[in-house]
């Protein structure tokens, strides 16, 4: 990765909030330039969310073509173009390379490390990064601003921090555990930054399950099912996959895939219907022709395990969400096998969404992610208003968008 050599003053001060891929890639950018970086994080350690995340298999990117691969990022992709031009996935993979950790594409399309671990990225990413003189400091939570320095709370107290330039890359609203908490929100409203509200993204969604399906059902998979609704714009969205029953709704990756567009229905009407389909592979003329075939004295759930295959937490949802009298009408239970209603009144908790949508709106910033309203500071990563799915797309925009934070610093230091 080619950065250029620094026009500002050697003596110029950097400082970096937040540990995550977006304020390291900056540093790095900035290091690499040969500026003074000092990087704060709350948090005992650097990474925490990437660390994590990474625990089932480090997704960090996606091989689809360029066009899908913007697409993803929603009613933000033309914002988000101009990041992923300066640093996507290629790139990206690239720049992995450089660290010593080969990677490889999934069958899905996903991209990997190797050894499908993030550790030992990380490990050679701050051997790197503290060989080019970037400083940590660990357990510094940022309080914002106090007589025009950075005031920080540490183990010893308080103290400020005075920087030529800031780059802001503190995440989103998830996962607080790990420093994502959205404390900084306050802090940028005071100053005068639109900060749109955080809210959950690649979530699950909460539905007034009876106390007995909960009971019998919460974590049991349900696999070969697809969901269906009707978007904004009046057209018919189908999706096949799979998903989890939780106690108290559904989560997993095909819910996670569509969280977007239903939080946005459950913000504009108070609820999202989505239509369930327990046969997938079957046409509606087959499934209405097996249910409706003779059972002799076999009950019906017999006579659906028998003809269909549909039984255990399939079954369940049957007998959950119609009534009696539904289910005992073959063919009001041959369309329901297609197209069972399932209401979804909530998302779940920010707290507990992989990723959050909303933040620092891109209008608040010029195009090199400084805020118009505080010249010199710059915003990074999750806790701009853009959103995406899992499979890659979250990690590369946190990426390319620390990049064009870190290339900003530089341009504002040079005038």
């Amino acid at each position: 990765m080619s950065i250029p050599a620094a026009a500002a003053a050697p003596t110029a001060t950097v400082v970096v909030i937040g540990g995550g891929p977006a304020g390291l890639m900056a540093a790095e950018v900035i290091a690499q330039a040969g500026l003074a970086v000092a990087l704060y994080d709350a948090m005992p350690s650097v990474g925490r969310k990437f660390l994590l995340a990474g625990k089932g298999g480090m997704n960090l990117t996606h091989s689809e073509p360029p066009q899908p691969f913007l697409a993803r990022y929603g009613a933000r992709a033309a914002e988000v173009a101009p990041l992923l031009d300066g640093f996507g996935a290629q790139a990206l993979r690239d720049w992995v390379h450089g660290l010593g950790v080969e990677t490889f594409i999934g069958s899905s399309g996903r991209v990997f490390p190797t050894d499908m671990k993030a550790a030992p990225m990380l490990r050679a990413w701050l051997h790197r990064l503290r060989g080019a003189g970037v400083q940590f400091h660990m357990r510094h939570r940022w309080l914002g601003w106090r007589d025009g320095t950075l005031c920080f709370a540490t183990p010893e107290g308080e103290i400020g921090v005075a920087a030529d330039a800031v780059v802001l890359a503190l995440g989103g609203g998830s996962w607080a555990r790990l420093g994502s908490d959205g404390a900084w929100v306050p802090l940028l409203r005071q100053r005068g930054v639109t900060v749109l509200p955080l809210q959950p993204s690649n979530c699950g969604f909460d539905v007034a399950w009876s106390a007995h399906f909960s009971e019998r059902f919460g974590g049991t998979p349900v696999k070969s099912v697809a969901i269906g609704w009707t978007d904004a714009a009046g057209q018919a969205v189908r999706r096949q996959g799979e998903f989890v029953i939780s106690s108290g709704g559904i989560e997993g990756s095909l819910v996670y895939a569509l969280s977007a567009p239903l939080r946005e229905r459950i913000n504009a009407n108070g609820y999202a219907d989505i239509m369930l389909d327990l046969a997938p592979g079957l046409s509606a003329e087959r499934v209405h022709a097996e249910v409706l075939h003779p059972r002799g004295a076999r009950s019906m759930s017999s006579h659906l395990q028998s003809r269909l295959g549909i039984t255990g937490v399939k079954a369940g949802l049957l007998r959950e969400c119609l009534s009696r009298e539904s289910f005992a009408d073959p063919a009001q239970l041959a369309s329901a096998i297609k197209a069972l209603r399932l209401r979804l009144v909530r998302p779940r908790p920010l707290d507990e969404a992989i990723s959050s949508a909303g933040g620092v709106a891109f209008e608040a910033l010029d195009r090199h992610l400084m805020l118009a309203q505080i010249p010199g500071v710059f915003c990074a990563g999750e806790m701009l208003d853009w959103e995406a799915p899992t499979g890659g797309y979250l990690l590369t925009a946190c990426f390319a968008a620390g990049r064009t934070a870190g290339l900003g610093v530089l341009a504002y230091l040079a005038q």
